[in-house]
């Protein structure tokens, strides 16, 4: 959330006017596993009213797991839940959560059946292939990097993200890849490469955020670099 969201929307103040200010509230959570996750979402509701307090424009609720970990369909009542809190607190703002913007980005894109790669133990790795399935998105096939330390996520090497995706067994029976289903885990300097291998689109939960947040905020949706899902078209 806090590298590769700015570096998008700094992308983007290189071709249009709008500048960006960038505000955080943390949520705390060190290893990713179902119980830290729980923790870490009953959080969000102070990080929520905090940063209504800065009466920012939109607020992205960064940790896409931690959604789709408490159920399907969890991010429309968590978006919900936290607009309320924005509201109660005189700052009514719009929110988007990764979890909802990776679903809403991949029916942008037209496409019913995905890969997905992820850096979960495959436990929570199946939780979020169910959760994007229950959306009416085929899965097809995930690859989980079982990489449990959240600050081992976030120094995850992204140029090993094409040969990962290379590795894939349904890379002909796919309509598009989701390179990162994690805003942590970086994967932005390997988008356009993956892209322009497969020939199919490549999106990333940061991708999918940054997307939702600039038609939240009623801009378009053009960034270089963002892949196709942020070349304006959608």
């Amino acid at each position: 959330m806090e590298t590769e969201i700015p570096a998008l929307l700094r992308a983007r103040e290189s071709i249009a006017p709008e500048r960006f200010t960038f505000h955080s509230s943390r949520m705390r959570m060190k290893m990713v596993t179902a119980e830290e996750l729980a923790a870490m979402d009953a959080d969000s509701d102070r990080c929520a009213l905090e940063l209504s307090d800065a009466a920012v424009d939109v607020m992205g609720y960064a940790c896409l797991v931690a959604i789709m970990s408490m159920g399907r369909g969890y991010h429309r009542s968590s978006q919900q839940r936290l607009h309320q809190r924005t509201l109660d607190n005189g700052c009514p703002t719009p929110i988007v959560t990764s979890a909802g913007a990776l679903v809403d980005a991949i029916h942008a894109v037209g496409a019913k059946r995905i890969a997905l790669i992820a850096p979960y133990m495959k436990p929570l790795t199946q939780l979020v292939v169910d959760y994007i399935q229950g959306e009416g998105i085929q899965v097809v096939e995930s690859r989980a990097l079982e990489i449990s330390n959240n600050l081992e996520v976030a120094a995850h090497d992204p140029m090993k993200l094409p040969a990962i995706a290379s590795s894939l067994d349904s890379l002909e029976d796919v309509d598009a890849i989701v390179l990162s289903a994690c805003v942590q885990m970086p994967s932005l300097p390997a988008v356009s490469l993956v892209e322009a291998r497969i020939g199919k689109p490549v999106v990333t939960a940061a991708i999918a955020t940054t997307w939702s947040m600039l038609k939240a905020l009623g801009l378009e949706t053009s960034v270089p670099g963002g892949g196709a899902l942020l070349s304006g078209n959608f």
